[in-house]
């Protein structure tokens, strides 16, 4: 309404309202049309009562179009009328009817392979709206980590972690031991290949040119033979340790996900714990690790190797220099490590600078349709280069003092290059020494200063190898609120009745710990009977849900199964003792097979198609060029909303778990798919004597239930059967929301409104 459009499209866009809020939301939108183009998708046929022109869709061309009354007069012929018609004895039936059966749930919406109504013309459904938490990140790698807090490690943590994560490597410590090896003789064949080119050198100043061939031709093969072990050690050294590295980044990303999937819900709730930024984590830090184990043992095996011999030479050929060019190391490794603080302190600052940003283009990326349908691109562009000003400047800072700081370390490097050479030039001025043996000093301990400041240059992957050692165990240290396998819990029985019911719960969701949900709410679902949740939106009924799955603790009181509280029970197992169906079913980016099977790892193909024919899914599925082996795509975007729904339905069919837990498990099917479906879980519950929670917006889905329960600022304010509830209160708030929802949903009764044009 804010973009003021002249054409205005609508994909079911009050289909998960409650009644009272989808009238007034309806009479805002009936007034906003007025002077413009309107395209409507409903399965409510009241929300199109109005429609200059309707256009029923089926098998994916326009079967019948024309207004409300010129469809209705084509009598029992007309598709339209028949949906009609369908919809008023539900709603009839929602008032004259007392009969007690399993639970109905739900609204309606959309099916491809059904016949949709629209308002006007059709718009093919997509989803706008997705959260970032609902995003793979599998496609972006982000440099993000806010949950890195920049305080300086003590020398003890790190190493205790180092020495932790040594021994998550241990299995490959054969590999490890191979490559040291490789590391040790390279580094000394460095300091060999300095001692030999120094060697040839000196030798080309001799008189005799003979003893000189002679002496450059034995070098030369000496030199041939260091460059074959230096090309077989490297290859040594890097493949081995490659090894390590790489089993050790498997490792840490596995045990990290095993981690993290062992923590409560309210964790993944929390901001920094979004899933983009988790992905980036797994990816990242375990990159990160690997250089603090394989790249930082390598290095500083390798040029610890140096120093040793490079050092050992120099004293055994000149002493005096040797002292006095090993003077000069400790200020070329201040400068380093000063190069080193002055990373370590603008590095972390940055990643927490950019993690704003990279929200925002996450969050772009997931609703792109949404910015598209917008044209919001360039309002997104600004706002991710309004967040890039922050990071920019202070990477400019941290560019200035870095390059400083190396300049500085360079400066350092020579000048101890050239204390070097006037003191070596000193020593054969007054003949203490010859030009033969400084020169081989000199040039092997400056190949070994040169290599100890090649292992302090690596400073940033060695901080970023730290940092991200505390973030692997950080991870992997949490204690989680909800421990899965808790020795002090019972297992779910396996003759499990299913009676289930909370007795007094206070709850406010740990995010909004100041806004409660429930006040000492108490509800009771009887075993194998069906308990119906209704009120208006935000009551509170999913969270009956996600106490019942315990995805969240309550704040007091209890939650009972079988009159044990499910803290009791092992959390695996009480899981596997139901079944759910989310108002917004998910799907995995795999085949529609493996997403039915989901529900029970030991279920046959016989099995799968006969839940997919009971979710009234299987036809739909034989119609797919590739049937149950179609990829649905990430998330199960290549399938409708409808048809997503009906999959989550047979994916709990399968399960065939003694409590059924329905979340608006049919909102996304039209009326005719949703008679079949509810049929179909009818039939699963009575047979099987499941215990059901249903929360439902349509009453007339739920007046078989045994119990309804209507809730309200998070209390149960009426309980009891429907015909209780009329018989008993009438003028109650169940009965009051059933009248206006049989007002507002009898398309019957309309009459041409606001004017719209028409296609």
């Amino acid at each position: 309404m804010l973009k003021n459009p002249a054409i205005l499209l609508l994909d079911e866009a009050t289909s998960a309202l409650d009644s009272e809020s989808e009238k007034l939301v309806q009479e805002a939108l009936d007034r906003f049309m007025i002077g413009r183009t309107t395209l409507v998708i409903a399965h409510r046929l009241s929300t199109i009562r109005k429609a200059d022109v309707v256009a029923v869709l089926q098998q994916g061309r326009v079967s019948e179009i024309g207004t409300h009354d010129e469809l209705m007069a084509r009598g029992d012929n007309g598709l339209y009328a028949k949906l009609i018609r369908m919809q008023e004895q539900a709603h009839e039936a929602a008032i004259a009817n007392a009969r007690k059966s399993s639970a109905r749930p739900s609204s309606a919406r959309n099916s491809v392979s059904s016949p949709i109504i629209t308002r006007n013309s059709s718009y093919g459904r997509s989803p706008y709206s997705r959260r970032l938490s609902d995003f793979s990140t599998s496609d972006f790698s982000f440099s993000i980590d806010p949950n890195h807090r920049m305080e300086k490690l003590a020398f003890r943590d790190q190493a205790s972690s180092f020495w932790r994560l040594a021994k998550m490597n241990s299995p490959e410590w054969t590999y490890a031991l191979v490559g040291t090896i490789g590391s040790m003789v390279c580094g000394s064949i460095s300091a060999l290949f300095a001692y030999v080119l120094s060697a040839v050198l000196s030798i080309y100043y001799a008189q005799d040119h003979r003893y000189m061939r002679r002496e450059i031709s034995k070098y030369c093969y000496l030199l041939i033979g260091v460059s074959s072990a230096a090309l077989l050690f490297n290859t040594l050294q890097h493949l081995f340790w490659d090894v390590v590295g790489e089993n050790l980044t498997k490792r840490v990303r596995e045990k990290m996900l095993f981690a993290v999937l062992r923590n409560e819900i309210a964790w993944f709730d929390q901001e920094e714990n979004a899933s983009a930024r988790i992905a980036a984590r797994l990816s990242l830090d375990a990159h990160n690790v690997r250089s603090a184990i394989g790249d930082r043992i390598s290095v500083i095996v390798q040029n610890s190797a140096l120093m040793l011999v490079a050092c050992t030479a120099g004293f055994v050929l000149q002493w005096r220099l040797a002292l006095v060019l090993i003077a000069v190391f400790p200020v070329v490794v201040a400068a380093t490590v000063l190069q080193k603080m002055f990373m370590k302190g603008f590095s972390g600052d940055l990643e927490k600078a950019h993690a704003k940003a990279t929200q925002i283009a996450s969050e772009a990326v997931a609703n792109v349709r949404t910015v598209a349908a917008f044209n919001s691109e360039a309002k997104i562009t600004q706002l991710f280069a309004a967040n890039l000003q922050s990071p920019l400047h202070r990477c400019f800072w941290k560019g200035q003092i870095a390059g400083s700081g190396f300049g500085i370390a360079q400066f350092l490097l020579y000048a101890s290059y050239a204390l070097g050479l006037w003191y070596a030039a000193w020593l054969v001025k007054h003949g203490i020494s010859d030009f033969s043996k400084t020169i081989r000093v000199f040039m092997v301990l400056m190949v070994s200063a040169n290599g100890a400041a090649e292992t302090l240059t690596l400073a940033p992957d060695f901080i970023k190898g730290g940092r991200a050692m505390r973030s692997v165990f950080e991870v992997l240290d949490r204690k989680t609120e909800v421990e899965p396998d808790d020795p002090d819990t019972a297992p779910v029985p396996d003759r499990l009745r299913g009676d289930v019911e909370l007795k007094h719960v206070d709850f406010a969701y740990p995010t909004r710990p100041d806004v409660p949900v429930f006040r000492d709410l108490t509800l009771r679902a009887r075993a194998g009977k069906t308990l119906a949740l209704v009120g208006p939106s935000g009551c509170g009924k999913s969270s009956v849900i996600s106490l019942i799955l315990r995805f969240y603790e309550p704040n007091s009181g209890r939650v009972l199964i079988d009159a044990k509280d499910i803290r009791k029970y092992n959390l695996k197992s009480l899981r596997r003792a139901m079944s759910v169906v989310p108002q917004e079913p998910c799907l995995f980016a795999a085949t529609i097979f493996d997403n039915i099977a989901y529900g029970r790892e030991t279920g046959t193909e016989a099995e799968v198609v006969e839940a997919a024919t009971q979710a009234n899914a299987h036809k739909f599925i034989a119609a797919l060029p590739n049937g149950y082996r179609t990829w649905v795509g990430e998330r199960g975007m290549q399938l409708s909303g409808g048809q997503r729904q009906r999959i989550a339905i047979a994916r709990a069919l399968l399960k065939k778990a003694q409590v059924l837990l329905l979340d608006e498990a049919t909102s996304a099917l039209d009326a005719e798919a949703e008679r079949s479906v509810q049929e179909a879980l009818d039939r699963a519950g009575a047979a099987s004597g499941r215990t059901t929670i249903v929360v439902a917006h349509r009453l007339a889905t739920v007046r078989n239930a045994h119990v309804i329960a209507v809730i309200d600022e998070g209390k149960v304010v009426e309980q009891g059967s429907h015909s209780h509830l009329l018989n008993h209160h009438p003028d109650g708030c169940y009965a009051r929301m059933l009248q206006l929802q049989r007002l507002t949903h009898v398309p019957g009764a309309g009459a041409a409104g606001p004017s719209n044009a028409g296609i």
